[in-house]
């Protein structure tokens, strides 16, 4: 049975992930914030599924839950680690507060390096341990490539997870130790019903007001209209388990309109498409 860590599972991808994964074979260590949630993970995933009680951004939590996974594998390498756990914080980069944006790059960049860092030895960096040496899957996004407005502290945790990636992957060759982007659009979660109801009162007072609301309304719409967590599950597993794995992946819905077409266009064509729509056009 193949092992791997997977982080923020308690809903959305990360859930997706565990159900894929257990079904077939594995046996995952998914990380959740609330003793509920491993609880209830525990109960739907039975025996295939160990919880591990950690937030990423606290490194001596996730050291000791990295000490109890190596406990679990007995001197045996772990095969994955999927970096799966973030969030976004939306807000104009002219008013959003710094703490704000810092939450944002703590969560969803520095994070990834401290988790990364913690299992690493467990992947294979440890040359001890017996067993072929893991993979890491990083969850980015379609917009770790193409950006829109009102969450550029979002985009830019992701662009930069793109380039930390490709960094990593290069210095853990020495180890056999592989590194792979998986970058969706949207995906159909409750994430959107907590999207729709994002404060953005404190926005209100700027020239911002109208466009953030028509952008949100469209996201949300959108939004619902995702792939399934359970898709991108399936993608990360053959991540996770293809010999000869491409370097990234784009699972993205309505991928030509999401995904060809903005990367396609030169990008002044798509401002002017994206102020046009939202209002954004100084008169």
């Amino acid at each position: 049975m193949k092992n791997v860590v997977v982080t923020g599972v308690s809903s959305g991808i990360g859930w997706g992930t565990v159900k894929v994964l257990t079904k077939k074979g594995f046996h995952v260590f998914g990380s959740v914030r609330k003793e509920e949630d491993a609880k209830r993970l525990s109960a739907e995933f039975g025996d295939a599924f160990t919880p591990l009680l950690f937030d990423v951004t606290d490194e001596a939590a996730v050291s000791e839950a990295a000490s109890l996974v190596s406990s679990h594998l007995d001197g045996k390498t772990l095969d994955g680690l999927v970096n799966n756990a973030g969030i976004a914080v939306p807000g104009p980069l002219m008013h959003q507060p710094i703490k704000d944006f810092r939450s944002q790059i703590e969560v969803n960049l520095i994070s990834v390096l401290i988790v990364t860092q913690s299992f690493l030895p467990l992947l294979g960096t440890d040359r001890f341990l017996s067993g072929k040496p893991g993979r890491i899957v990083n969850i980015s996004s379609v917009g770790g490539q193409v950006a829109g407005p009102f969450i550029g502290g979002y985009h830019a945790s992701k662009f930069a997870l793109e380039g930390l990636s490709d960094s990593l992957r290069r210095e853990l060759m020495l180890y056999d130790i592989d590194v792979i982007v998986v970058g969706p659009g949207a995906v159909a979660t409750p994430i959107w019903d907590k999207a729709e109801n994002t404060e953005w009162s404190l926005y209100q007072h700027t020239e911002y007001a109208e466009a953030g609301e028509k952008y949100f309304n469209y996201s949300v719409t959108e939004g619902r209209k995702g792939s399934s967590p359970e898709v991108v599950g399936e993608v990360i597993w053959k991540a996770l388990s293809t010999p000869n794995p491409p370097v990234r992946y784009a699972t993205v819905h309505k991928h030509f309109l999401n995904w060809t077409l903005p990367r396609l266009l030169p990008k002044r064509m798509v401002d002017k498409i994206i102020a046009k729509s939202l209002g954004l056009i100084n008169s």
